[in-house]
């Protein structure tokens, strides 16, 4: 298994933290790439190897995966109300593409009635 870079590793982080400030949101310093463990898992239709970071066992929860292409997919959680719609929540921000141009949005939930 080949580990993404620490600096790929930053950036993700970083840009996971960014989609979180455009709300005028904070998770602090999470997610830290340091703190990330790491998996290997098959895709049962082409078989290609992806590596993916996990954080877990803190406030929140988080998965990237970095497929074989260079392409990221990664999505952490948030679960802060949200600051400008009542009755929502930001369950979790997700960020994709390749290091070079990150995208990325909230995904906001309504509470139950």
């Amino acid at each position: 298994m080949t580990l993404p870079s620490p600096e790929i590793g930053e950036s993700l982080c970083q840009a996971l933290r960014e989609q979180v400030g455009k709300l005028g949101l904070s998770i602090g310093d999470e997610p830290r790439w340091s703190a990330a463990g790491f998996e290997t898992v098959r895709d049962p239709f082409s078989q290609e190897e992806s590596v993916v970071a996990v954080w877990r066992g803190g406030e929140r929860f988080g998965k990237a995966t970095f497929f074989p292409d260079g392409r990221v997919f990664a999505e952490y959680q948030v679960l802060l109300p949200h600051p400008t719609q009542s009755g929502a929540y930001v369950d979790a921000v997700q960020v994709w593409g390749r290091p070079q141009a990150w995208r990325g949005e909230a995904v906001i939930v309504e509470y139950p009635a």
